[in-house]
């Protein structure tokens, strides 16, 4: 089996009005991925994705790793992570250039398993074909809807919700209670302070969430604070989690000799692929620490990080994304499945998924290069819509 050409793919899709959400961010109008597909001389194809600046990845893709692995066996998955990795290093290690070799990397591990007619879960260790999952929504709305968007996600056969704080001390607080009310205390709830916290507030909300029994506490403060993390994590009793803006080995291995977290959250599609999370997810384990994927673009990219957790001894759950995104919901031929909590993978080699092409095609970008203005969640395009400092009301 040899690599014969790398495809990326960058779909867009625009919400409509009715469907646009307020975050810490603003309010997003666009969301964007990519999809890796590694093409073979057997008519194997591998299956991958990538959260991040779709240019910049296209350009990384086509003038440097495809020429650097055609003709590759695709199943030499280390080594070629390597080679990519020490031909992006000098403008690379974190950020666009991990998360696109990550990218491909994910694609050679479902090519892997095709080629041996095993799924990854198998393929790493693993002996569940199903892997928890969360709903991840509820983000900055009226604190009665949140309530009610909770229950929804219960009636869906979630078992627990992650719900986006940040806004005001008694908005957060408000919005705790109504979901915890909602759901009950026989569901778990997440938070996620989007990194708008200062530590005395971060001190004063973490003693609040002990109190309504939150299942983790995330993000209060920006990945590159990590003394804040060490000192929050000495002095409140919730798990303490972050990782979805860090990047590669290197990165997590600071959190972690640090003493920052309890929960580590890389995500393939961002963090350097399905190797680098699992090396991730065996050093937090080493540490005696839980590792939760982080997924927010499409269902390649949960799927990815579900059968990680699902094959990780410390896995706990992988996330949802639930705000009406198509690239989620549209993309798979057999869509995401979720019963009793748990996200249904399969017996199928590699990661035992099949695209949709006609939903590629009908939110496929037609120059790469070229990006709409707007909100895309976690990146903004356009001057006019670059967010304006949102202030926090504390009590």
């Amino acid at each position: 089996m040899k690599i014969e050409r790398i495809e990326d793919i960058n779909l867009l899709y625009q919400y409509p009005e009715n469907d646009r959400f307020q975050y810490a961010g603003g309010i997003c109008t666009n969301r964007l991925t990519t999809l890796i597909l590694v093409h073979t001389d057997t008519n194997h194809v591998g299956i991958g994705s990538v959260y991040s600046h779709p240019s910049l990845i296209h350009l990384i893709i086509r003038d440097q790793l495809n020429p650097l692995l055609i003709g590759e066996d695709p199943r030499n998955v280390e080594e070629l992570w390597k080679k990519m990795y020490g031909l992006t290093l000098w403008y690379g290690r974190k950020g666009v250039a991990m998360s696109t070799l990550g990218g491909v990397d994910t694609a050679l591990w479902d090519l892997r398993g095709k080629s041996v007619e095993k799924p990854v879960w198998e393929l790493l260790g693993g002996e569940r074909k199903t892997c928890p999952a969360y709903a991840s929504g509820l983000l900055w709305k009226e604190v009665e809807k949140l309530a009610e968007e909770a229950g929804q996600y219960i009636e869906k056969g979630f078992r627990r919700v992650k719900m986006r704080l940040a806004r005001s001390e008694e908005y957060d607080t408000s919005a705790i209670l109504a979901v915890r009310k909602a759901i009950g205390m026989d569901h778990d709830v997440i938070v996620d302070a989007s990194m708008r916290y200062h530590f005395e507030l971060a001190c004063r909300m973490g003693d609040f969430l002990k109190e309504q029994k939150v299942f983790w506490y995330e993000e209060p403060f920006a990945p590159e604070d990590i003394d804040s993390y060490t000192a929050l994590r000495q002095v409140v009793r919730v798990p303490i989690a972050g990782g979805e803006n860090e990047f590669g080995l290197q990165g997590f291995r600071e959190m972690i000799r640090a003493k920052a977290l309890d929960i580590v959250q890389p995500d393939a599609s961002r963090c350097g692929g399905i190797s680098e999370a699992w090396k991730i997810a065996k050093m937090a384990e080493e540490s005696g620490l839980g590792v939760a994927t982080h997924s927010w673009n499409d269902a390649v990219a949960i799927i990815a990080n579900a059968h990680m957790v699902s094959a990780a001894p410390n896995g706990i759950t992988v996330e949802v994304d639930q705000m009406n995104n198509p690239f989620v919901n549209e993309l798979l031929v057999e869509p995401l499945q979720i019963e009793d909590g748990e996200l249904q993978l399969s017996h199928a080699p590699g990661l035992g998924i099949q695209l949709d092409l006609e939903v590629i095609d009908k939110f496929r970008m037609g120059d790469p290069l070229t990006i709409p203005d707007g909100v895309y969640s976690d990146m903004t395009f356009g001057k006019s819509y670059f967010p304006e400092p949102i202030g926090y009301e504390e009590r």
